[in-house]
Order: structure tokens, then sequence, then C-alpha cells
């Protein structure tokens, strides 16, 4: 098998006919996005897959040449000069192409998600990264309440073993008696979870059935009937906005952003308490630079929870700037009551187990270093677009010319087209690699 996943040195040009291409219209479609929005994932590849080393691997960026039924090809280049290392001299890495082989091969562009996923859990294990998972969790919803006009909190519950540790894996039983293997994640900042929507909407199309006085298995309805009760979109990602243990159970919070007519939306907020919500995979966010220098974090409503959280477990000794850009003023306040994680460790709490709205404040002489800055932008306008990368980058560069920071690090999550244009703008002005400007998609303006 290692054989299999170690990339050639040789030009791989010299090989094709050794790779079956895949003659689908998509491809170039998905080659950019893996390209724009997974570079750290393409050199977790070559660092796992290939003998190149660390020292080597500093000094490249990475992309896809192409994707084959068998693999994908990952061509290195050259960091810009600026951004290398002093006496940094290796032409041999640039435009080097390596092969890297699925577990098996794909016969059609649908096939490659499956694929995909299980090359990155072994390259993350291989590393020792925590990495995606493909588990079925279910919680029992609690309560939901609005905490800013438009960001609904969801309250789930999952009963834990109580000689268990959170963070290893346990079998789990739910209020409702269902079986599921569990570690929900304490002190991890942007754990997305893919909630499973179709689960609700037929469980309440077989509830509807029942207070019909018809059975289930009687029920007549034609086709379109049925899809009826399905929302458009099956799945949708959203954050673990915080999870602790409280007595036999473990608790949660995942935050919504309500905006329009939409299926998550929608499936949220028609949530009851005692209903159960089922996730199907989850997925753990890459903040690991933010571990020194001065960071700026730049988000919109969908990953403010992301936000909230980090800074609760800030590990850093350098508070970060925020830029919170949000439709509405009204939710500019859902960062107000997040307090630092140096700021909670000035009075002895911790919030990772605790419902951070009960801690005290810390006093004003001890938050005066540790409180974070916020940037407040308010767009009155759904936040997408080309437009809005170059508000945030003037609005950024503003801030510096009246508060001059050496800015170190970046991370930020927003729509898609805002995060393509806003990454290239963010890297002119500061200055920086990509490795340490990390803005992600978090959305998609259809």
């Amino acid at each position: 098998m290692t054989n299999l996943l170690l990339a050639s040195t040789e030009n791989i040009d010299n090989q094709n006919n050794q790779h079956t291409p895949l003659n689908d219209p998509e491809i170039a479609g998905v080659v950019a996005h893996i390209n724009e929005e997974h570079l750290d994932e393409l050199l977790g590849f070559l660092s796992a897959f290939t003998s190149l080393s660390t020292t080597e691997l500093d000094l490249v960026d990475a992309q896809i040449t192409d994707i084959y039924a068998e693999g994908i090809a990952i061509q290195t280049c050259l960091k810009s000069s600026e951004i290398q290392p002093a006496g940094a001299h290796n032409t041999s890495l640039h435009n080097q192409t390596f092969f890297i082989a699925f577990a098996a091969p794909i016969f059609q562009l649908d096939d490659l998600q499956a694929q995909y996923i299980l090359l990155k859990q072994r390259a993350d294990k291989k590393l020792g990264k925590k990495t995606i998972k493909l588990t079925k969790q279910v919680f029992e919803v609690q309560n939901s309440y609005r905490i800013s006009k438009n960001m609904l909190r969801l309250e789930l519950s999952m009963l834990s073993l109580s000689d268990t540790p959170l963070n290893n894996a346990a079998q789990l039983s739910n209020a409702k008696g269902a079986k599921n293997s569990t570690s929900v994640p304490t002190n991890e900042a942007g754990y997305a979870y893919l909630f499973d929507l179709e689960h609700n909407a037929m469980t309440n199309a077989l509830m509807t059935d029942s207070t019909d006085g018809n059975k289930a298995g009687d029920y007549k309805t034609n086709g379109s009937d049925k899809e009826n009760v399905r929302p458009a979109r099956l799945h949708c990602y959203y954050t673990l906005r915080k999870a602790w243990q409280a007595d036999d159970e473990i608790r949660a919070w995942v935050d919504v952003f309500l905006h329009g007519d939409t299926p998550g939306g929608n499936w949220a907020t028609a949530l009851q308490a005692g209903e159960t919500v089922v996730t199907k995979r989850e997925f753990p966010e890459k903040v690991e630079h933010l571990r020194d220098g001065q960071a700026v974090l730049i988000v919109d409503e969908t990953s403010m929870p992301t936000a909230a959280r980090l800074l609760e477990l800030w590990n850093n000794p350098t508070p970060p700037l925020v830029i919170c850009v949000t439709q509405d003023a009204g939710d500019q306040s859902y960062l107000d009551t997040v307090k630092m994680r140096s700021c909670i460790d000035n009075i002895g709490n911790d919030n990772s187990n605790t419902d951070s709205d009960t801690n005290n404040d810390c006093d004003t002489e001890s938050r005066k270093d540790d409180r974070f800055t916020v940037l407040p932008i308010v767009t009155n306008q759904p936040n997408s677009g080309a437009e809005l990368a170059t508000l945030i980058d003037r609005e950024l560069g503003d801030y510096l010319t009246d508060n001059p920071l050496q800015i170190d690090k970046v991370w930020g999550a927003l729509e898609a087209n805002t995060a393509k244009a806003l990454r290239p703008l963010l890297k002119d002005r500061l200055e920086l690699s990509r490795t340490d400007v990390v803005v992600k998609v978090y959305w998609r303006h259809d």
C-alpha cells in the first residue's frame, strides 16, 4: 500500500498512458475549487505520501493539475522570493509533479468525494492531525431562542457515560434510545457538523400521518406530495458553537444564522424541544497557525460562532483584531458577551465546561490587555461578492493606518466569491504567504 501512495519524482507527463482521464466537463471547476480552498490538504498529501522533507515543503505551494480515475496529479511551485527563507534556492522543486493514488479507482466524478475524503483521512492519520469523520451523531433539542437579531441558538444534549472522558469515543444513548458512537469536542473552535435536514422532514411527515389516523404503511400519496415533505437541500453544515459536560449528559450550542427563506433556517426555526437532530459528518477547523503573532479574524454571520469559540479558547499572548461583517447592525452584538480565555484564566474560571454567560466579568484593569478589538462593518445587504472583499480590505487598511500593527496571521470564513477575491488582496497588503492567510468558504451565494 505504501508504494501505491508514494509519489513518483518523474515528470507525470511521460506517464499519462498509465492513468485514465475522466472526461467530465466539471473537472476543471473541481480542480479550481480544490486549488483555491484546500492548499493545506494538498501540502498534507505531499508531506504524507512523498519523500519531500518539511524544509522543502516550506518552500513550495501546490496545485492539482489533473484528476484521473486512479488518483490526482499535484504540482509544486516555489513560493515567491519575498516570502522564502533567506538563502533558500531549490529550483528542482519548481514545477515538479507528483501522482497520489486513490485507494480504489473512481469511474465518474461523483465518486471523487469519497476517495478524496479517504485520502485526507489517511494523510491526517499519518501526520498525527485531526481529520474529517464520517460518523452519525444523534442530539436531542432542549431549547431554541434568538441571541441576536438574526441568530438562533439551538440548545442540544446527548446522554453520556459519566465515567467516560468526553474526548474518547464511547457508545452513548440519546433520550430516544438510539445508539451512536461519539466524541463531542469541548475544546475546539469551528468544529462543523453536517446536519441531516431530511431526518426531521421525514419525522414530521410520519407524525402528521399518525395524527391523521393513518398507519404509515397504509398512507397513500403521490410522488410530488412525497417530495413536498423534504427540503430542497437535504444537508447543511453548522458549527458547534460550544459543548460541555453537565451531570450525565453533554450539552451543546449550535447557532444558526436566519437569512430569508432557506432550507437550513426553516429547519432550525421549526425544531421543537424533544425532537432529535442527526449529523452525518464532522470536520475540524484549521486554526493552528493562530497560536503566535498578531492575528486578524475576518467573519460574517456564518462564521461568528467559530470566532466566538476561538476567542474563548484563545491560545496566543497577543489579542486579535476581529473584523465582523454583518448585514444588520442588530447582529453586531453577537460577540459582546464573549470573553477571551486569558481574561477567564485571570479570574480562575474555565469557560470550556460552563455557560459563558454565567462567568463573572473581568475587572476593567485585567481586561485592558486581554480584550480583543472588533472592527464592525455593517453592509445592509447580503454579504457576498468581490465588492465586499474590496470593502474589507479598505477598512483594514484604514484601521492599520491609524493603529499601526504588523499582522502576522489571518483567519477568516466568508461567502465563496468574497473569500476568493479577498485572499490576494490580503496577501498583497500584508505580504504574507498563502499558509498564513487562511480565508475559508463557509457558504455560497446562489
